[in-house]
């Protein structure tokens, strides 16, 4: 083969080739070697190795060229030095150059671009360092949760660079921050926002990952909501966080400032494994805390059955054997007042169990309606309902019954002034921003009272189990609505339901 052929040969490479003979003098090379290295042929020609290189990249390469000469070949990594100061991340592969007597005269090899390689196996090494500090994370048990899903945050953010991280609740229209990572106090945990001024309603009615690095471009209709218009989130990416299949918020992290390059999927994934965690972490301690309130139940079950049982049952004993005795006609009554007692009690333990169960299929149910239908199976002599509300709310409709009717049974119960006055108690279920409300004109509860009434076994009356408005608790928080207890317009009990959904 023709000199003229193997230089041929050589230009096709797109590595660098080079000789360099014994006097450390370059006297072969390709063209690769003048396009990379932005030298002429005529100044490469008698370059030697330092001077393609600098600082201690010298001295890894004249260590190379020794193991060479001594063992025949080597390989070493430096930046070589362009005729522009330009430093190029390469791998060299050398080998020795003998006469037919075998005494050297010089060196050959082969130089190989690996920038991208490098940048690869700096992109791998980042992410294994992210994996790992994630895994740290959400490893530490003795860590509070929200500690950790800040932490996570203080992650999604770094490995982003965005401003904002947060996990929220959207609970009905409102947009809940319960975690927030952030470098200033723009937003904080607790604050509540309309959830149409955020993106992330888009993943809760999508219930899927939204991705925009520029939000103007990205999102339909995105540079018209508040959180653009007046907050600035021009760059967003959010994923879901499920609960018992119910999206419950979203975890995601946003920055001020778009970028034309969209978030790689590495980048996507990563804030998916980190909803993923705090899904089941949230599902995990939404089973652990219904499971506590079923062995709470149990053990409510058992206390009842135990003394509130037995105490009429032991009343109606001692009756029926005195009746026995004297044949009196009192003891009889007695023994039916122990009856009628029994029977509420086991009504009363029925609606229990069933409040601390799930949910049913929520549906579209008319408030005026069902509080109409309500009012029919508690006893009013006394008492007037009044419905000011033409609402439809999603519920499961047998809940929200056992709901009103608690809180009518309760008025009527308690609403003893306007009885004694002789002026009927009015009973009052309106409308209130995000929900709904049931008030009545009786004597109210005192302020002192009022953290207590929710509690099991709370009871202004010495007959009552005050089983009523724990009920009415539980079926509002199977329902996610917050329930608060204030004064009515009139001086009376007002019970307020937030966070109600409205259908469509």
């Amino acid at each position: 083969m023709s000199v003229a052929t193997t230089r041929s040969l050589l230009d096709v490479l797109t590595d660098l080739f080079f000789v360099f003979d014994a006097d450390s003098r370059l006297v072969e090379w390709n063209e690769a070697a003048v396009e990379v290295t932005g030298y002429t042929d005529a100044e490469l020609r008698s370059m030697t190795p330092a001077e393609f290189f600098e600082g201690t990249d010298v001295e890894a390469v004249e260590r190379a060229i020794q193991e060479v000469l001594e063992t025949g070949e080597a390989t070493v990594e430096a930046a070589l030095l362009t005729a522009d100061g330009e430093r190029i991340p390469y791998e060299f592969s050398v080998s020795k150059l003998t006469d037919e007597r075998g005494v050297p005269i010089g060196v050959a090899g082969i130089g190989r671009d690996f920038t991208e390689e490098r940048r690869e196996r700096e992109r791998l090494h980042r992410r294994e360092q992210t994996l790992r500090a994630m895994h740290e994370i959400i490893a530490d048990r003795d860590c509070p949760f929200t500690e950790q899903v800040e932490a996570l945050l203080d992650l999604g953010r770094a490995v982003l660079g965005a401003e904002y991280g947060t996990l929220s609740r959207i609970r009905g229209e409102a947009y809940h921050f319960e975690v927030v990572s952030a470098d200033d106090d723009a937003i904080e945990a607790g604050d509540v926002v309309p959830v149409s001024a955020t993106n992330c309603e888009l993943v809760a009615t999508r219930a899927e990952t939204l991705v925009a690095s520029d939000v103007a471009r990205d999102v339909p209709g995105g540079a018209e909501r508040a959180g653009y218009t007046e907050w600035g989130i021009s760059r967003y990416l959010g994923a879901p966080v499920f609960v018992d299949d119910e999206v419950y918020g979203t975890f995601c992290v946003y920055g001020t400032t778009p970028d034309s390059v969209q978030f790689s999927e590495w980048e996507v994934t990563l804030i998916d494994l980190m909803s993923r965690w705090v899904s089941y972490e949230l599902q995990r301690q939404s089973a652990s805390e219904r499971l506590q309130r079923q062995n709470e139940t149990l053990d409510r079950f058992a206390s009842m059955v135990s003394h509130d049982l037995r105490n009429p049952l032991n009343v109606m004993q001692g009756s029926l054997d005195l009746a026995e005795e004297t044949g009196e006609p009192e003891q009889f009554d007695r023994c039916r007042r122990a009856i009628d007692r029994m029977d509420t009690l086991v009504a009363d333990l029925l609606v229990l169990a069933r409040a601390g169960m799930g949910l049913g299929e929520t549906t579209a149910v008319d408030l005026g309606t069902l509080a109409t239908r309500c009012w029919e199976t508690v006893p009013t002599s006394h008492a007037t309902l009044c419905v000011e509300t033409a609402a439809v709310v999603r519920a499961d409709e047998t809940r929200l019954q056992q709901l009103l009717e608690n809180l009518f049974r309760n008025a009527v119960e308690h609403g003893t002034t306007s009885d004694q006055a002789g002026v009927p108690l009015i009973i009052t279920v309106g409308d209130l921003d995000g929900g709904f409300f049931v008030a009545d004109d009786g004597p109210g509860v005192p302020p002192d009272e009022r953290d207590h009434v929710f509690e099991s076994g709370y009871s202004s009356r010495r007959e009552g189990m005050g089983l009523g408005l724990d009920i009415v608790k539980r079926i509002a928080t199977v329902h996610g609505w917050d329930v608060t207890l204030t004064d009515s317009a009139d001086g009376g009990a007002r019970f307020e339901f937030t966070g109600v959904t409205r259908p469509g």
